[in-house]
């Protein structure tokens, strides 16, 4: 057995050189780690194929890997996969799939190929999205989902018992890289369509908006079936249960606010040290 992983970098806001999680957790077992700057390095296909392995499992690895890995084990390279492809291929399932008001989601593991998340589809298991889910809190889920899934996966085809299917390409979507521009709330949406995008991009990149010339990220939102007049973005109530923002359509209720360079903050904690106006706008 050999653990796979990327190389040792700087983290935090100490810039301190740090090991991935996976090469500390694979130390904590004794297990032998390798960590190419680049997979498809003539070095590193050597190192790879001459341990023979019958499967190759592939988890957020962050590099494509090269054809000479892909067709060398018997049993396939097997990748975990955190949507229900063919829907979400790409980057950022979790984030596209709360973004675009899913109901469900789930996890998928796969045999990988050249293509972007296009490999034939070894087993999937469903997830519920719960009503205030974060993109942080669907993850740990799915995390958890997919190592089942993917333990049940390799017992499978270990045993011979599992046929691949292949995905339906016309089915197809495709979840993109997020940058933190991503996090900007249009309050011309709909109130449940802004909620949607805040608890998406909850923790990272986060949803944002302008007060008073400085960027204050959202988190923690509500959708209020709420009629109002208000131009959207115009706050029409700071009180310690939320700040209420006017929509294009409905109410949207805050419950934590972080003003650039600082902590995040409850509103009611928030409102101790500063003072929205009623018909204040936010995103200018």
């Amino acid at each position: 057995m050999l653990v796979v992983t990327q190389p040792d970098r700087p983290r935090g806001r100490g810039r301190r050189v740090a090991a991935p999680p996976v090469k500390q957790l694979a130390q904590e077992r004794s297990l032998p780690v390798y960590q190419p700057e680049k997979v498809k390095s003539p070095e590193a296909v050597e190192r790879i194929t001459a341990l023979a392995p019958s499967c190759v499992v592939v988890v957020a690895y962050g590099q494509l890997l090269p054809a000479e890995i892909l067709e060398m084990p018997p049993l396939g390279a097997v990748n975990v996969h955190a949507s229900l492809l063919p829907k979400y291929r790409g980057p950022a399932p979790i984030h596209w799939a709360l973004i675009q008001g899913e109901m469900e989601t789930g996890v998928t593991t796969m045999l990988l190929d050249a293509g972007m998340d296009t490999g034939d589809i070894l087993l999937q298991r469903e997830v519920v999205i719960q009503q205030e889910e974060t993109a942080g809190s669907l993850h740990d889920r799915l995390a958890e989902e997919g190592a089942m899934v993917l333990v049940e996966t390799l017992d499978l085809l270990k045993r011979g018992s599992l046929e691949p299917r292949a995905q339906d390409s016309f089915q197809a979507t495709y979840a993109p890289m997020l940058a933190k521009e991503d996090g900007k709330v249009d309050w011309h949406e709909d109130a449940e369509r802004i909620c949607c995008r805040i608890r998406g991009l909850d923790p990272w990149p986060g949803g944002f908006t302008y007060w008073q010339g400085k960027r204050l990220k959202l988190f923690g939102c509500r959708a209020l079936s709420i009629s109002t007049q208000d131009e959207p973005g115009t706050v029409i109530a700071a009180a310690g249960d939320g700040l209420r923002v006017a929509a294009g359509e409905g109410v949207v209720l805050i419950e934590t606010l972080q003003l650039e360079g600082r902590r995040p903050l409850a509103v009611a904690d928030f409102l101790r040290g500063h003072h929205f106006q009623v018909e204040d706008k936010l995103g200018e």
